[in-house]
């Protein structure tokens, strides 16, 4: 289902976990800020809402998309962090930059993911137009962050469910 026929802040919540104790980091990139601010703040707000403690969501800033993968490596090798969360947008523009950018981050979350055996979360805007990218982002078509942190809680539970 294409996001013009769904809200990104519209999800399932039934039987999400106890998130209390749970650590979740942010990586954030700063390029096209006015998008990933708001992503942000969805995500952020969103741990919040479902039972996150504000102490213990941390955040790390990235220069750009492309280097939200090692980053999220990193908080991912901290034992206490049980889940990451990557926020960034790359928007098509006239050049292919896109399809490298957009290709290395997917594969470089995924391996992250893998090698941690933690959840890392694809939280990345890949629109055509920066007004595509704001509808994402709060407008209308909800918020990405929102949906990267449901995402987030719910593999959190999973792995909890599956390997306990």
């Amino acid at each position: 289902m294409s996001t013009a026929d769904k809200n990104l802040s519209v999800f399932s919540t039934a039987a999400l976990p106890n998130i209390s104790s749970r650590k979740f980091a942010l990586v954030v990139a700063e390029w096209n800020e006015e998008v990933t601010e708001k992503l942000f703040e969805g995500a952020y707000n969103t741990l919040i809402q479902y039972g996150a403690l504000p102490e213990n969501i941390v955040r790390g800033n990235v220069p750009g998309s492309f280097e939200l993968s090692l980053a999220a490596h990193w908080y991912a090798q901290r034992p206490e962090i049980d889940a990451v969360i990557a926020l960034g947008v790359v928007i098509q523009g006239e050049t292919k930059h896109n399809d490298y950018i957009n290709h290395a981050v997917a594969q470089g979350i995924t391996n992250a993911s893998i090698a941690n055996n933690k959840p890392i979360i694809f939280g990345v805007l890949t629109p055509n137009t920066m007004e595509q990218a704001l509808d994402r982002a709060g407008g209308v078509h909800g918020n990405k962050g929102d949906e990267a942190a449901i995402t987030a809680i719910k593999m959190v539970g999973l792995k909890e469910q599956v390997l306990s």
